[in-house]
């Protein structure tokens, strides 16, 4: 949507950046009564901040992450469901962030499902919930065979709003190059989908470099970055 970023309280004249803190109350005076100002830009990414300081505490009371599992998801599909890859017009990538907490998201609801979960599995969960809001991804290597699924289901729902935003970022500034590697990155990611997200995690961390370097190339002009993108897409076929 296009939103006036910029905001003036009508009742003590202070202004803010509606982009940077999402509040439509006045930071002075807590008054609802603004306006908006300045030009209207695309914007999708809210001002929102992951913090999991309190399920980490409460699990150390808890005896099992299912104790937690329910305000769990709730926090992080809150937070992913907030999130989005256009900032007052500008492209942002696929943070680190974002990809953690969907898949701690579909990890906790993967744990809470298998009937007996073995030690690996409830070490991956205590490891992504460690670093989630930190931007700490395990490596490919080290996702268990039984999170596979999290994994790529998670990172395939990230890429599709991002192949959504994108798509319409580019209608305002066309690119005929990036919006064919966006519709071959769109094409992979609703095939994982499709398998619900059955695919080697090496397969969902290509679908998200390339997804970067897409930006790379859109944001900074490297036009390196968008034969690499081309090229670890061709690599799955």
């Amino acid at each position: 949507m296009r939103i006036r970023g910029r905001r003036r309280c009508k009742d003590c004249g202070r202004e803010w950046s509606y982009f940077d803190t999402g509040r439509v109350d006045c930071p002075d005076c807590g008054s609802m009564r603004s306006v908006g100002t300045g030009d209207r830009e695309r914007h999708t990414d809210s001002a929102v901040e992951l913090d999991l300081s309190v399920p980490r505490a409460e699990l150390d009371d808890a005896t099992d992450i299912d104790d937690i599992a329910s305000e769990l998801k709730t926090t992080l599909r809150d937070y992913v469901r907030q999130r989005g890859f256009v900032r007052a017009g500008e492209l942002q990538s696929v943070d680190d962030t974002v990809l953690a907490a969907a898949e701690l998201l579909h990890a906790v609801d993967v744990f809470g499902r298998t009937r007996d979960p073995d030690d690996e599995m409830q070490w991956y969960v205590l490891e992504l919930l460690r670093g989630a809001d930190d931007g700490q991804r395990p490596d490919p290597s080290s996702v268990p065979a039984s999170m596979t699924d999290a994994r790529g289901l998670a990172y395939a729902e990230v890429l599709d709003a991002f192949c959504s935003d994108l798509g319409t970022w580019l209608d305002d500034n066309p690119d005929p190059a990036a919006r064919q590697v966006r519709e071959a990155l769109a094409t992979h990611v609703k095939r994982v989908d499709a398998v619900y997200g059955d695919v080697p995690a090496e397969e969902s961390e290509l679908l998200v470099r390339a997804a970067r370097d897409l930006v790379s190339y859109l944001v900074d002009d490297d036009e390196m970055a968008l034969t690499t993108a081309q090229e670890r897409l061709s690599r799955l076929g």
